[in-house]
């Protein structure tokens, strides 16, 4: 260990977070998630008796960073969406595939039921994931039962223990509806994708206003829910064994930079356009907070014009996603393409003051492929001109883009392939 990461580990805080381990090149060469940040990270440095792969990691650290989070469960989803964007070799190397899980729940169905699987379906169920710890998951996932009371297995309308320990909603009983039930799984899906702050403000609100309008039932429901998720800080959900601060996201301070923003990009929206010669068009709208996927606002958009043309798709699909002004509109817009679709959209986009760039990659979606950022600016005479920037894949801005676009692209083409199978079936 080299002196100057001796006195930085001196500073790290007795408080949850994520840490990332980096090389002498300052590559992340591996990610994790700490329950007391000053505990976790010491151990590594520490004489102890490691298998020889930790040797090997240990052996490779030239400097450490981190994030401070307010609770375990907050640094459990932040070290997943970290892993996502950076894939450290050591994550790999270091674990079992078969460990990796996502939380799912159809709620499509009458009367959904929460799993955890190792294998999306590529159902129209919802996804939380994915996780690289599934008995941490698993921990979480009852923790919040306990706020959140939802059904482990189809429901057959039959009361059972669970139902006496408060730990299903309680359809059975009469105890609630499918509808409020399903309201409350959506409140649990908008933390589980990292909106603890927001969620609390809306659960304030709208607990006010039920007992405002004397609806003390629903009043007393959303305060339970309000105070437990408040209470998360003092769960155990991992031991040192075993929404972030916008500051602390190098990416996000680079593209504030590299774009000329006023402030780091606090919500990025990408787009992505699928269809086959013109079939099946569709588009997706991927969103992610502060760095991080935000999988309960991304959203789907089926093509009223089918056409074989990515500009014009693209303008009817940014036409139609800023005419829903309850959405929050973003810091930033990334589209899938080039020029010719940023100019499709740039008029559109401009009287709301949002800046729009494109990545231009010529069909190559793998993460391993440099970042071709292309970024418009007017010319005296108002005319659009384009620069064209490159990243290396190793960059922080590359790694943020890179994990961004292949959201977007995976989401569009998953819609296409759905919508292909119904149109044949018909």
């Amino acid at each position: 260990m080299n002196e100057a990461l001796k006195m930085k580990l001196k500073t790290l805080p007795s408080a949850p977070g994520v840490y990332f381990h980096k090389n002498e090149a300052g590559e992340i060469i591996y990610v994790g998630k700490a329950a007391v940040l000053k505990n976790r990270v010491r151990q590594y440095f520490q004489k102890s008796d490691k298998d020889a792969k930790t040797e090997a990691l240990v052996a490779e650290i030239f400097d450490t960073d981190w994030i401070v989070v307010d609770t375990e469960m907050d640094a459990l989803f932040l070290e997943s969406e970290m892993i996502k964007r950076y894939m450290p070799k050591w994550n790999i190397l270091l674990r079992d595939d078969k460990t990796v899980s996502y939380v799912r729940i159809d709620l499509k169905s009458e009367v959904p039921y929460v799993t955890i699987t190792r294998n999306p379906e590529g159902d129209d169920a919802t996804y939380v994931g994915p996780f690289y710890a599934k008995n941490t998951v698993a921990t979480a996932l009852k923790i919040l039962r306990r706020i959140f009371p939802y059904y482990i297995k189809p429901y057959d309308g039959k009361r059972n223990l669970d139902t006496d320990l408060g730990l299903t909603p309680g359809i059975e009983i009469g105890a609630t509806t499918p509808a409020e039930y399903k309201r409350s799984l959506r409140r649990m899906i908008r933390y589980l994708n990292g909106e603890r702050k927001e969620l609390l403000v809306d659960l304030e609100k709208q607990m006010k206003e039920a007992a405002a309008e004397n609806r003390y039932e629903e009043a007393a429901v959303l305060r339970n829910q309000l105070f437990g998720l408040k209470d998360l800080r003092k769960k155990i959900v991992f031991s040192d064994k075993e929404f972030m601060d916008i500051s602390n996201d190098q990416a996000l301070r680079e593209l504030q930079k590299i774009l000329n923003l006023e402030n780091p990009p606090k919500r990025i929206e990408g787009y992505d356009i699928s269809h086959q010669s013109g079939l099946d068009v569709v588009a997706s709208m991927v969103v992610f907070v502060n760095g991080a996927s935000d999988r309960a606002e991304y959203r789907k958009f089926k093509l009223r014009n089918q056409r074989n043309d990515d500009p014009a798709n693209m303008r009817e699909v940014i036409g139609r996603r800023i005419k829903h002004t309850e959405w929050e509109y973003p810091s930033l817009v990334l589209l899938d393409g080039g020029a010719a679709q940023i100019s499709a959209v740039y008029d559109m986009l401009k009287p709301l003051n949002i800046p729009v760039v494109s990545r231009n990659k010529s069909g190559d979606h793998t993460r391993n492929s440099d970042v071709n950022l292309i970024i418009p600016h007017e010319n005296q005479a108002g005319e659009l001109e384009f620069e064209s920037v490159e990243f290396s894949n190793e960059s922080h801005v590359a790694k943020l883009i890179a994990r961004i676009d292949e959201e977007s692209h995976r989401f569009a083409i998953t819609y296409h392939r759905l919508l292909k199978r119904k149109n044949m079936l018909k």
